[in-house]
């Protein structure tokens, strides 16, 4: 990849996925092909591909690819493994609502009664994919568009765990705010905490920033409040998993106390994401459910072990930050401000930036 080139972190190859395998970054870049929704699944869950955007094209593909390849008889057989497919794939991130989002949207197209047999279905839900592929992918710019309006030439900007390209199709989300304010010609800084346990920002988020020219600090994950407190971060800025109606978010852990620095020192702290990461359904951030993962994620390290063999472990995968502690969250709509609720679900009264 050229410097300042967006890297496709997935895409259909007509037949088959091609993901970046963001395991093996930063040390090289190894794009894998997939050709088969059950791997496909498996590399979501091994965190292969992630970010929130980024699984759930993922998702569509993997109902693209389990329609593709069924040799099912009969149109009630193919719908009966495409919503084995969708069980599946739904199972491996249950926090990042995009997946089940776009999941959601394939069963739709898959249910839709005028289609008139297997081989129609097949491509239907291919062309499903592609527009939720080209949709993400135009999104990102637009978070990018009215995210870029908050920040002013000069400004360092505290980032958590990857919300860039490798989060997404191709541009990111809290990472496209940059990226977006760089091409206006705005000088930006960013310190990017390295993100426990997987260290997502010091693998991912770096390795991104410094490939577009981007200035970039990392910092330990505890150090960020004292950058805070010395006065050195004009804004927050992170990704987000899932938005309950009310506001509240969920995001990568570590993200709640960010925000309670962050208030502590009259930071402005932004969320950035698709709207179709709002959840509806869930009145606040108390009804997300949150991943617990592996306790090797926490006690390995590059498979050197760091803790006893016995010790107990509670690695969940993402925390909760009370709506009342953002100060915007940055959509493919618009900027909304707090306090959310009934302008959030409204869609089309996003406040200016």
């Amino acid at each position: 990849m050229s410097r300042n080139e967006h890297v496709k972190t997935i895409e259909w190859t007509g037949g088959a996925v091609r993901l970046v395998d963001q395991t093996r970054l930063p040390g090289e870049l190894v794009f894998k092909d997939i050709s088969d929704h059950r791997e496909l699944a498996d590399s979501i869950r091994r965190l292969e591909v992630r970010g929130a955007p980024a699984i759930g094209v993922a998702g569509a593909m993997g109902m693209a690819l389990a329609a593709a390849k069924s040799n099912a008889p009969s149109m009630d057989e193919l719908r009966s493994d495409i919503r084995a497919a969708a069980e599946l794939l739904t199972s491996t991130r249950p926090t990042a609502v995009n997946l089940r989002w776009a999941i959601d949207r394939s069963l739709h197209v898959a249910d839709d009664d005028s289609i008139r047999n297997e081989d129609e279905l097949r491509r239907r839900l291919i062309d499903e994919a592609l527009a939720i592929y080209e949709e993400d992918r135009e999104l990102s710019r637009m978070i990018g568009r009215h995210g870029a309006d908050l920040l002013s030439d000069g400004d360092s900007v505290l980032t958590h765990c990857n919300a860039g390209g490798l989060a997404t199709a191709e541009y990111g989300t809290a990472l496209a705010i940059i990226y977006t304010a760089a091409e206006e010609g705005k000088r930006i800084h960013v310190y990017a905490d390295e993100t426990r346990p997987l260290l997502q920002g010091a693998r991912l988020t770096t390795w991104e920033l410094m490939q577009h020219g981007i200035d970039v600090t990392l910092l330990c994950d505890s150090a960020a409040a004292s950058v805070m407190a010395r006065g050195w971060v004009n804004e927050v800025i992170v990704g987000a998993d899932r938005i309950a109606r009310n506001g509240d978010v969920a995001n990568k852990i570590g993200t709640f106390p960010l925000a309670l620095a962050a208030h502590r020192h009259g930071i402005p702290f932004y969320v950035a994401a698709p709207y179709s990461t709002l959840d509806p359904t869930l009145s606040d951030g108390a009804e997300i459910p949150i991943e617990e993962r592996s306790a090797d994620e926490i006690t390995t390290i590059g498979g050197f072990r760091l803790a006893p063999d016995d010790v107990k472990v509670f690695n969940p995968a993402f925390d909760v930050t009370p709506a009342e502690l953002i100060t915007a969250i940055i959509t493919d709509l618009g900027v909304f401000r707090f306090p959310y609720g009934p302008s959030l679900l409204a869609k089309n009264s996003p406040s200016d930036a």
